[in-house]
């Protein structure tokens, strides 16, 4: 039965991965009566994540939707319409679908058809900022029909939304833009610093960049930028390439974010352990994975 309060009683994670474990463990005492959840990976692992963090892990999507006032959708973005999707049967009437999923606008109108379709209440959630280590309290953009009544929904779980308009794909737009920079910065320093060492040039590059505008702390800046990317550089790539989308939807070439994609899945894909935050070491642990 739905709750009526405005207040999120019972709800349901399709997909448990990082996302959903930060939001988990930062309600705390604050957190729904009832939590349910279902990934594709239904291994002993995930398993154990469930238990951990007190969430009932179900075989099927239909069974994890089964009555909650709403589902937050975190998956892979190149998954997010094939979630929406495969959720539309069994989504409960008047349940939020809060689409916290990194995709173009034109990517967020058509789930957003299928669950208003299917009874639900499509919310666009631009998730702003990593989830570590603010977890709940990590700044988000939402927009579409149901805005007001979905903030005041994850209020109710102590959580940072903004509205960012009426429109679904008016969040997805700020967070793809940004992501235009934010990622491509990364793919630059990776592609500069890289090139650099394996030329023997690292120092006088850097040294150079630091002369020109001390105030970025390349070094530092750059070791952060490099571990992002082997951590995170295969779900980055995915985002990535939903930002091409977007670019292309706008009449633009989208050019450089195709460019960031292959970096960040090149990066991502060696599986390599970051390490110490060291900048010369991560370099060398990319380069001779490469």
């Amino acid at each position: 039965m739905k709750s009526n309060s405005g207040k999120i009683e019972q709800l349901a994670f399709i997909g448990f991965g990082e996302a959903a474990m930060a939001f988990v463990s930062g309600w705390g005492e604050r957190r729904p009566l009832k939590i349910n959840a279902f990934d594709i990976d239904a291994g002993a692992a995930m398993k154990a994540r469930y238990q951990s963090h007190e969430v009932c892990g179900f075989d099927t999507r239909q069974q994890a939707l089964d009555g909650v006032d709403a589902v937050f959708s975190v998956v892979t973005a190149d998954q997010a319409l094939a979630a929406a999707s495969a959720a539309a049967a069994g989504i409960a009437h008047g349940s939020f679908w809060f689409d916290c999923n990194s995709c173009a606008p034109g990517t967020k109108r058509r789930a957003a058809e299928i669950i208003e379709m299917a009874g639900g209440r499509y919310v666009d959630v631009a998730v702003m900022a990593p989830v570590h280590p603010k977890r709940h309290h990590v700044p988000m953009l939402v927009s579409g029909p149901h805005a007001q009544q979905a903030v005041a929904a994850l209020k109710s779980l102590d959580m940072r939304p903004e509205i960012a308009g009426s429109e679904v794909g008016q969040a997805s737009s700020i967070k793809m833009i940004r992501s235009v920079m934010v990622k491509g910065i990364e793919a630059l320093t990776a592609e500069c610093f890289l090139a650099a060492r394996r030329a023997g040039v690292e120092d006088s590059v850097i040294g150079s960049l630091e002369a020109s505008d001390p105030a970025l702390e390349w070094r530092r800046r750059g070791a952060y930028n490099l571990e992002r990317m082997m951590v995170h550089g295969l779900r980055r790539a995915a985002e990535m390439r939903e930002v091409t989308l977007t670019i292309q939807e706008l009449g633009l070439s989208g050019g450089m974010s195709a460019a960031t994609a292959k970096w960040q899945d090149e990066i991502g894909g060696l599986h390599a352990d970051p390490g110490p935050a060291d900048l010369g070491a991560r370099l060398q642990t990319v380069l001779d994975r490469m």
